[in-house]
């Protein structure tokens, strides 16, 4: 253990900073400070040194150099048990540090700003706070390098209890801490300045990422993986961004599902009902009321739904509540729950109820703004799926013109199909799902079992419109639409074989439209 003498405290964050100062001047220690920090804890009564008294030297250039003196970091440096270091900083009429209590300037909080000028964003990097630490850090058998408020009472309950010694256990610790947060903050910093660099590359040389630890999971994807939730930023952000209100802790399985009915139902204006179960979509439905959404997306395949996720993008009322309480579900999710709701679906102890925070929309993706897949000794980076449709760019390729019913038909289902595992077939009309088919190695027999989960709960297929993630390499799987009833096909287009597949459309009367663009979920 070694003994704390002499502390200085300069923080952007001035939480319990004043409780935590009072409390080590009643053991003794001397405090040093600066600018904000100093005037704080002068005003509430605290004997405190300014580090200009100290230096002997201002503060200068509007406060960007304060603590950068060899006074101050000499003192922080100086290892205790090094001869010469004694004997230099005895020359050089340096004092010892033996604490140092920092942290940062917001410079995250701070480019979230909307219109925030460049120059302006620059002034929130902090360059003294950080040094200091890390000089801390690295002498942290003889210097205690403090970062949070949190840990400010168990600080100084330990120094309280040994007679204002800290251990070096405790220093180690808060040390490692630093060098997290500031290879964050440094990457923080990084990211910014690589998104205002002018030049055609998409993704950057080099990727870092800091993820902070949400919590332990239950297990992974089976119960002999263990796992764990990390996020990209302690702030809440994307998927992350939601407020747990009852139920069950979420499993590693049930987090995967979430991001997946969530990006659905926040990608339509309408009121939407969106059943996830094992990553794919079993219904989808919109409508002006919400309950009625509920109902079209069950009817697509009730049976899959059990034990699904539900995600809405309206709040959910009693009606709503009442039908989903006859039923067993994992999750529910919607921007939030009406009272009388919640007494109907808090009756199911195990039921896990979410609510989104305020002004989250969309498939937030947080700072990495890429897709990331993980492979074996490595990972696959591309940026997000965000394609949206342009009609205009729509090329019909049939003899048949689409209906304006066959045309909102077929956009509705374009614009699920990418939610839907590869290779993917979905029969919709224009408000919901009529069946879907996910995953398979062929189209065809994606196709199939589209058909067969529409036969299963009864629903008919006529004038119905097709969506395919790709193109159809054959003319196999236009004939088995066509004996469905379903009149109108969507799909990017591309085969060798096309022409023959727009021919067998144009046998059966199809419309058939072209988009141009493959919709592929591996």
């Amino acid at each position: 253990m070694f003994e704390v003498k002499r502390t200085l405290i300069s923080v952007s964050d001035k939480t319990g900073v004043v409780e935590f100062a009072k409390g080590l001047r009643e053991i003794g220690v001397e405090i040093i400070s600066t600018g904000g920090t100093f005037e704080l804890l002068r005003k509430e009564g605290v004997e405190v040194k300014q580090v200009s008294e100290v230096t002997d030297f201002p503060e200068i250039l509007g406060g960007r150099v304060k603590t950068l003196h060899p006074l101050i970091f000499g003192g922080i440096l100086a290892k205790r048990d090094s001869e010469s270091h004694r004997e230099d900083i005895k020359k050089a009429g340096i004092l010892p540090i033996d604490m140092v209590v920092i942290n940062f300037y917001p410079f995250e909080e701070a480019i979230k700003q909307k219109d925030l000028k460049l120059e302006e964003a620059v002034e929130q990097i902090d360059i003294g706070g950080p040094s200091a630490l890390r000089s801390a850090s690295k002498n942290y058998e003889n210097v205690v390098p403090v970062l949070s408020p949190d840990v400010y009472s168990e600080i100084l309950e330990e120094m309280k209890e040994n007679d204002g010694k800290i251990s070096e256990t405790t220093s180690l610790k808060l040390a490692g801490d630093v060098f997290v947060k500031t290879s964050e903050y440094d990457r923080i910093i990084s990211d910014f300045f690589a998104g205002k660099k002018e030049n055609d590359k998409i993704f950057p040389e080099k990727i870092n990422m800091n993820l902070v630890k949400v919590k332990d999971l239950r297990y992974g994807e089976n119960p002999h993986q263990k796992a764990s939730l990390f996020t990209e930023s302690e702030l809440d952000s994307g998927l992350f961004n939601y407020e747990q209100i009852h139920g069950k802790e979420l499993s590693f399985n049930n987090l995967i599902d979430l991001e997946g009915a969530l990006n659905i139902a926040e990608d339509f204006e309408l009121p939407c009902t969106a059943i996830i179960k094992h990553t794919n979509p079993c219904g989808v439905g919109i409508d002006e009321e919400i309950s009625l959404s509920f109902d079209k997306a069950l009817e697509c395949d009730p049976v899959s739904a059990f034990g699904g996720i539900f995600a809405f993008n309206r709040n959910v009322d009693k009606n709503t509540a009442e039908k989903l309480g006859k039923m067993f579900i994992e999750i529910v999710v919607a921007p939030d729950f009406d009272e009388d709701a919640l007494e109907v679906l808090t009756k199911k102890k195990k039921l896990i109820l979410l609510k989104r925070k305020t002004g989250v929309s969309g498939s937030g993706v947080g700072k990495f703004d890429f897709d990331l897949k993980k492979i074996r000794g490595g990972f696959l980076v591309q940026e997000y799926n965000r394609y949206k449709i342009d009609i205009n760019a729509l090329e019909i390729v049939t003899k048949r013109q689409p209906s304006e019913s066959e045309m909102e038909a077929m956009l509705f289902g374009w614009r699920i199909i990418k939610y839907v595992k590869s290779n993917a077939v979905i029969f919709t009309a224009k408000d919901k799902t009529l069946g879907i088919g996910a995953g398979q190695m062929s189209r065809v027999d994606s196709c199939e079992i589209a058909i067969r989960k529409a036969e299963k709960s009864n629903l008919s297929l006529e004038e119905s419109a097709v969506s395919s993630d790709a193109f159809f390499p054959f003319s196999d799987s236009i004939e088995l639409i066509a004996k469905t009833g379903a009149t109108a096909v969507i799909q990017p287009g591309g085969s060798i074989r096309d022409k023959e597949v727009i021919e067998a459309a144009d046998k059966y009367n199809l419309t058939m439209i072209f988009t141009g663009f493959r919709q592929f979920r591996h």
